[in-house]
């Protein structure tokens, strides 16, 4: 793998590609139909897009209005069902197209929110795993004076994931019965 900048440390630059090798992934994975879709948001979310749709309403009711002025037949008169039938489709078509391309968008979050979690995890278990070694060092190095700590004994290992989450919701339930929350 080719390095990104001299200037970044390797742990860096393997963080980097990891990340990059998810959203690519993430890519990679959608099909042709999802990435059509994903340019088409992109499209509609443009500013320049959003300019348009205001010159068409006006272009379309002036048309509308100057062939009446003319004396021609107008395709759509006052009170131009067609324009608002054309908008009301665009608009459940843009819906759509945002709507899908969110649903792609979260999975990629949650992705990341998963990988963000087991790393938090692994950390944590390293720093109970070093606070361990610590104190198994203290305890055993003559040049140290050894006495008990209860926090740093606690510390010293690491928290189970599922007892965190379920204290975490009761703690949550009581606030939000008391009327803290």
């Amino acid at each position: 793998m080719k390095a990104l900048s001299p200037t970044l440390p390797q742990h860096v630059e393997d963080t980097v590609q990891a990340i990059a090798r998810l959203h690519a992934e993430h890519h990679n994975q959608a099909s042709a139909t999802e990435h059509v879709i994903d340019r088409l948001t992109s499209i509609i979310g443009s500013s320049g897009f959003l300019g348009s749709i205001p010159l068409f309403v006006a272009a379309w009711i002036s048309l509308n209005v100057s062939l009446s002025a003319h004396g021609y037949g107008a395709f759509d008169p006052p009170p131009f069902s067609w324009l608002v039938g054309a908008l009301a489709l665009l608009s459940v078509c843009m819906a759509t197209l945002i709507l899908t391309s969110q649903r792609r968008a979260d999975r990629l979050a949650n992705r990341r929110d998963q990988l963000n979690l087991e790393v938090s995890i692994l950390a944590e278990q390293k720093a109970a795993k070093i606070i361990e070694l610590l104190e198994e060092l203290r305890r055993d190095s003559p040049n140290v004076r050894d006495r008990r700590d209860t926090e740093a004994t606690a510390m010293a290992s690491s928290a189970e994931p599922q007892a965190v989450l379920e204290a975490l919701e009761a703690t949550h339930q009581e606030m939000i019965k008391d009327g803290e929350a």
